[in-house]
């Protein structure tokens, strides 16, 4: 077990090593909200100016849901190779 626990150690900073300098904020911010959930609950809510392009997005969006034109969850898994 700890033989195993150790390879995917090896194989977590040989990824890491592969990730471009742009993607490594990500991560560390992943593995930060992993090892501390709670700071995620706790983090305040940042207040984005919702330009008018995106407020219309939000809108055409909603008007489709409420059509039932929405994609199933399942379509999605499957698009993202989640599923068999």
């Amino acid at each position: 077990m700890a033989q195993d626990i150790g390879k995917e150690k090896k194989q977590a900073h040989d990824l890491i090593e592969r990730l471009p300098p742009t993607q490594l904020s990500a991560v560390v911010g992943l593995l930060e909200a992993m090892l501390d959930p709670a700071a995620i609950a706790n983090a305040p809510v940042e207040n984005e100016e919702i330009t008018p392009e995106t407020a219309e997005a939000l809108n055409r969006a909603r008007e489709s849901l409420a059509r039932g034109e929405g994609i199933p969850h399942e379509e999605i898994l499957r698009e993202f190779g989640l599923t068999k």
